[in-house]
């Protein structure tokens, strides 16, 4: 029988159809900087392609969901880069309806096939290269060796993803699995025992091997799940496991330890979630399903164990796992590497309590229990020590968040194609982030009826850290920012809540504090720190507010304007140059309407105390206003850019330029952003700490190089807000995301090794503050009425 091995529809004609139907999507801001014909040429140019030679839905296992989603995550970071399509891998006598990205099909019981298809590929010179899933029992021949026609022919860059590297392999696997990785140009383990394995006991170099861990789904924060009822849980304590049901899985054994637990905790439920493995299915029927149904009846555990025999979307999977207080991990097969379920429990905050596979030994070092395999007492053991120590599963959900995090699918998918890029550099691919959607979902969860909550406990608020009035002015700043791009109704409470917040901060004397408790009381540290800094980001609030005259009501203008002109003057005694900074932003705002002259006189007198501190300082080598670089730096040469613009100075437009290309040489190296780190700073003839960054200090630049580039028209400056923006994505020295798109959140900082995975107020207003940036760069209206108006200033 001859196979489909031809495009399942017409390739040219299909990426055609991409290319047009995309252009109402497309991010202008990453379009290249030529004519805009370009436009134009792009509807008939067709993206190169990655193939993924691999199992896909709607055939149900589990490297069929694992290259969806990973697929799905490479389309979400890089989708303007490359099209994504699949070689889907049927069994014998399948007949699978697929999506439109399947591109191949090809039975794998069909020796000769595997020569056909590495033909058809090497002659669609769309593709540029290939991501092979591998698995045992996949492809047909001896150990799978069928596989080897196809890669011995292929005539583009591989990768081969191992799912499973059996250990002690006889002479013929070993020689299967050497040829694999010798037609491949790298290959992709999921855990370091796999990564071993290769070394150790097949002999694959070092260099050819990369660990990517399993990928996992963001969550959104638990406390936003609906209430148990809702899938009819009422109180019960839950414990689960899910996934295609086989007898590898051994449910016997949770089911068997059962009876223990619930002496202790009667309320305890086990779910048995997933529909049963249809390879199982087609040979067995529903003999181990029945069997794991009799011992429930024999237990007597009716009202304790139950089953969801049927397949969960994804939201639905999340939301029992959310619910689950322990996950239960009883594979009785010491082989299998790694496994999703257990990956995606982990995601989302679950202890875990597994047998010993590898990946269990790797993850659950304080997120949960290894217990020996098919051994009911110790599983029954594990679950109820944990079920007593509430503090012990709090910490171990938080440790499971904490070790699991990395493994987004995002980040896998930055992993991936990091690995592949100078694979895809030589087919002249231009690599672009996709910019995210625009979310203030995180935004409304840190903000109550009084303002902005401080801090976060990963993305949970945390009301007993109070608020400051540092974050409900940069939240005035950002919420108004959108409302005027988007013009949602739904921010006009947001905005009148930061705004009245600030005014409730304003002192008789027009100075404002700073901390403020949870019940509204100010805290005592009001007293004992310089707030300096804070004042004048409230006078850049306040003033950058009153600039927005058609947008708000004439009654919260006015409230904005007593509070600006009651505060400003105050700014003439600063003597820290970001309050003084801060306080020259407010006031150029402010005046861009009223065009006042003491508002000028004020900014003279600010600017001329930052010209006394950069001369003071800067030298030959050191062009700065202080001895050392510290946090929110881009903000000094911005504002005597601001300074420049208002005043018509020449000396602050030079001080500005220059202070400004000294900061950029320095945290701008190998075409990515290193802010200064907050773990000792970076003093003058001193060596800095290259770990340690902060978003607000990413979005600082990113405000500061859009000023610049808006005032001076230099492509330089463009292609820098880009890559500052990228570090947001994952283009920074761990590769991983620092904005969370599932929550609306950003992560708190960058450290050496690991992402802070607090979403306190301080990063999450300070990305959405950057992405509203490149929001109204792709609008015209707004981008052509401020290049109009710095230009009049200029």
């Amino acid at each position: 029988m001859r196979a489909n091995i031809f495009p399942v529809y017409n390739s040219s004609l299909v990426v055609y159809k991409e290319a047009i139907g995309n252009l109402n999507g497309i991010n202008f801001f990453k379009m290249p900087k030529v004519e805009t014909t370009t436009l134009v040429q792009l509807k008939n140019k067709e993206l190169p392609e990655i193939l993924f030679i691999t199992t896909y839905p709607p055939r149900e296992c589990g490297i069929a969901t694992y290259t969806q989603d990973l697929r799905n995550a490479i389309q979400e970071k890089f989708g303007n880069s490359f099209a994504l399509k699949v070689c889907a891998l049927n069994a014998k006598e399948s007949d699978y309806k697929y999506s439109d990205e399947v591109k191949y099909t090809i039975q794998t019981d069909d020796e000769e096939q595997f020569v056909q298809i590495a033909n058809c590929i090497n002659a669609d010179k769309n593709i540029a290269m290939i991501f092979l899933q591998h698995e045992f029992g996949l492809f047909g021949g001896e150990n799978g060796d069928y596989l080897l026609k196809l890669m011995a022919h292929l005539k583009r860059p591989i990768t081969t993803t191992f799912h499973t590297v059996l250990p002690n392999p006889n002479p013929t696997l070993k020689k299967v699995v050497r040829r694999i990785v010798d037609c491949s140009d790298s290959v992709i383990v999921m855990t370091n025992i796999s990564a071993a394995l290769l070394k150790n006991d097949y002999g694959i170099s070092n260099h050819k091997i990369a660990v990517i861990a399993h990928g996992t789904h963001l969550v959104t924060s638990n406390e936003t799940a609906p209430n148990k009822s809702k899938i009819h849980l009422a109180d019960r304590i839950v414990l689960s496991t899910f996934g295609l049901l086989s007898e590898g899985k051994s449910i016997e054994t949770a089911i068997e330890a059962m009876p223990k637990i619930i002496e202790r905790f009667p309320d305890v439920i086990y779910l048995v979630i997933g529909k049963t493995h249809p390879e199982v299915l087609k040979r067995d029927g529903e003999k181990y399903r029945n069997s794991l149904y009799e011992k429930v009846h024999e237990l007597g555990l009716q009202n304790n164990v139950r089953f969801i025999n049927r397949y969960l979307s994804l939201p639905e999977l999340m939301d029992y796992l959310q619910r689950t207080k322990i996950y239960l991990f009883t594979s009785k097969d010491p082989n299998q590497a790694v496994s999703g379920t257990l990956a995606y429990a982990l995601a989302c905050g679950c202890p875990v309590i597994s047998t010993p596979i590898p990946h269990a030994k790797e993850l659950l070092d304080g997120a949960g229990i290894n217990f020996d395999f098919q051994n009911p007492k110790q599983l029954a053991e594990a679950t109820i020590k944990l079920l007593f120590d509430p503090k012990l599963l709090k910490e171990m959900r938080l440790n499971a968040l904490h070790a699991i995090s990395s493994t987004s699918w995002q980040n896998a998918a930055i992993a991936h194609i990091e690995l592949t890029k100078s694979s895809l550099a030589k087919r002249k691919v231009e690599l672009k982030y996709e910019l995210p959607k625009i979310s203030l979902d995180h935004i409304k969860r840190l903000t109550t009826s009084d303002g902005m909550i401080q801090f976060s406990q990963i993305a949970s608020p945390d009301l007993d850290s109070g608020y400051t009035l540092d974050d409900n002015a940069r939240a005035l700043i950002a919420v108004s920012k959108h409302y005027e791009l988007t013009g949602d109704v739904a921010d006009l409470e947001l905005i009148t809540t930061y705004l009245d917040f600030i005014i409730f901060c304003q002192q008789e004397d027009g100075t404002f504090l700073n901390y403020v408790d949870r019940d509204g009381n100010f805290f005592l540290k009001n007293q004992d720190e310089n707030l300096e800094d804070s004042n004048g980001r409230a006078i850049w609030a306040l003033g950058e507010f009153c600039s927005y005259q058609h947008l708000f009501s004439e009654k919260l203008l006015n409230v904005a304007t007593i509070a600006f002109e009651k505060a400003f003057m105050k700014s003439t005694d600063f003597l820290s140059p970001r309050a003084i900074a801060f306080s020259i932003k407010g006031l150029y705002f402010y005046n861009l309407d009223k065009d006042t002259k003491i508002s000028k006189v004020i900014i003279t007198q600010l600017a001329d105390n930052l010209v006394s501190k950069f001369r003071g300082v800067s030298d030959k080598n050191w062009k700065w206003f202080e001895n050392y670089l510290t946090y929110a730096n881009s903000l000094l040469p911005e504002a005597m850019l601001y300074a420049s613009m208002s005043t018509g100075s020449l000396l602050y437009r030079k001080i500005a330029v220059t202070s400004f290309n000294f900061l950029l040489s320095i945290i701008f190296r190998d075409n990515q952003i290193k802010v200064i780190s907050n773990q000792g700073w970076h003093h003058k003839n001193k060596s800095a700490n290259d770990f340690g960054e902060q978003p607000i200090d990413v979005t600082y630049t990113i405000l500061a190089l859009n000023t610049f580039y808006k005032s001076f028209k230099d492509e330089d400056y463009l292609e820098k807000m880009e890559t500052a923006f990228n570090w947001f994505l994952g283009k920074n020295h761990l590769h991983q995301i620092v904005y969370n798109p599932a929550t609306g959140g950003c992560y708190d900082g960058l450290e050496e090794t690991h992402v802070n995975l607090n979403q306190g107020a301080e990063s999450t207003v300070s990305y959405l503050m950057a992405r509203l940036v490149f929001e109204e760069i792709q609008n015209p209206k707004f981008t052509t009425k401020l290049t109009d108006s710095i230009l009049e200033a200029n």
